[in-house]
């Protein structure tokens, strides 16, 4: 089996639809969506056919088959490559919050779990962490207590929840907060770990965590100092 990785697509509002029925045709049913607004200036928008810069964003994680699977129809099925279609792009997971999260995860995708990865020289890791809404504050007063020292949250709305209440054995609201701490690669662990126990699947926060390894930083020496 290959890596696990974080896939991030990006598309037009009106289109996302159909984004994630092929996702789901391939198995991944759980993603979670946000909305956001491109930056393209309007003579480019009237050069390329487009009506407007609405964005739709869309969170989940793939194991690497699936991913090389995935690719081939958004280009073939979804034209994703022309003028205006999106794009989907992939970053790799250096680790899990637990077993039962890699089960939620990757649903009906296979994988056989190996030693932890992380690029050479990282630093600094990303932990990225999905919740029900309202408990931010429990998950930072975790994620502090451990070593880190803030984080930004955005709000994004959770598709397949059907789905996720199999693979989790609990009901989950649709409503969710992600939240982004940035953490040196040696805290990381001990990060993740008082999140889980103290907002896991087993608190109301029902959070799940995963890492992403950070290649360089800016802005943190003052954090650090």
């Amino acid at each position: 089996m290959g890596c696990l990785y974080l896939k991030t697509t990006i598309a037009d509002r009106k289109n996302i639809k159909k984004y994630l029925q092929l996702f789901k045709e391939n198995g991944l049913h759980i993603s979670y969506l946000t909305l956001g607004a491109g930056t393209v200036s309007n003579e480019v928008l009237d050069y390329l056919g487009l009506d407007s810069t609405e964005k739709a964003v869309a969170f989940s994680v793939v194991e690497e088959k699936t991913w090389i699977t995935v690719k081939n129809q958004l280009q073939k099925k979804l034209k994703i490559d022309a003028p205006g279609g999106g794009i989907s792009f992939i970053i790799p997971l250096s680790s899990v919050g637990g077993k039962k999260t890699l089960q939620f995860l990757l649903e009906e995708q296979e994988y056989k779990k190996e030693e932890e990865s992380i690029l050479k020289n990282t630093t600094h890791e990303l932990i990225v962490v999905i919740a029900e809404q309202g408990y931010t504050e429990l998950i930072m007063d975790a994620a502090r207590g451990a070593g880190a020292y803030g984080g930004t949250v955005i709000h994004a709305k959770g598709t397949g929840i059907k789905e996720a209440e199999r693979f989790l054995g609990v009901s989950i609201a649709a409503e969710k907060e992600i939240l982004f701490i940035v953490s040196k690669a040696e805290e990381k662990n001990a990060i993740m770990l008082a999140i889980m126990e103290k907002a896991g699947l087993n608190s109301k926060a029902k959070s799940i965590a995963f890492s992403l390894p950070v290649t360089d930083t800016a802005g943190l020496r003052l954090i650090e100092d």
